[in-house]
């Protein structure tokens, strides 16, 4: 068993060249030895959002606040609210963010694969950002 501690790993800015806005990331877990997995609590202050990226062995979200935005390639803008869960294939591109007005939170949880859990893509404009 083991037990990381609320605390134990400091809370961090989402580097700009991953995300628009202002973005913190709290790190829950990283992958080791026995397990694949790594989560972290993001959230995303009005108007901030991913770049685009895609994950070798897909992602899912658990929104916990707020009200938010995903996209996949190719697909409409989507607004996602707390209890939400969103799945996004292997390998699909797409972000995700807070509404323009409002922030949003999420837990993310994705898998790592040969020593990688995301490839980061160019950023969102701000025209693809506008929903509807």
């Amino acid at each position: 068993m083991d037990i990381i501690r609320n605390g134990s790993s400091p809370s961090g800015r989402g580097p700009a060249e991953w995300f628009s806005g202002t973005v913190r990331v709290d790190p829950l877990f990283s992958p080791n030895e026995a397990r694949r997995a790594a989560a972290a609590t993001v959230t995303f202050e009005p108007g901030a959002r991913t770049a685009w990226h895609t994950h070798p062995l897909g992602q899912t979200l658990i929104v916990t606040a707020g009200l938010g935005l995903v996209q996949r390639e190719g697909g409409p803008i989507e607004e996602i609210q707390p209890g939400d869960v969103v799945w996004f294939e292997p390998g699909e591109k797409h972000w995700h963010g807070a509404s323009p007005t409002n922030a949003m939170t999420h837990i993310a949880i994705q898998e790592q694969k040969d020593g990688k859990v995301v490839d980061w893509m160019e950023h969102v404009t701000d025209a693809q950002y506008q929903p509807g």
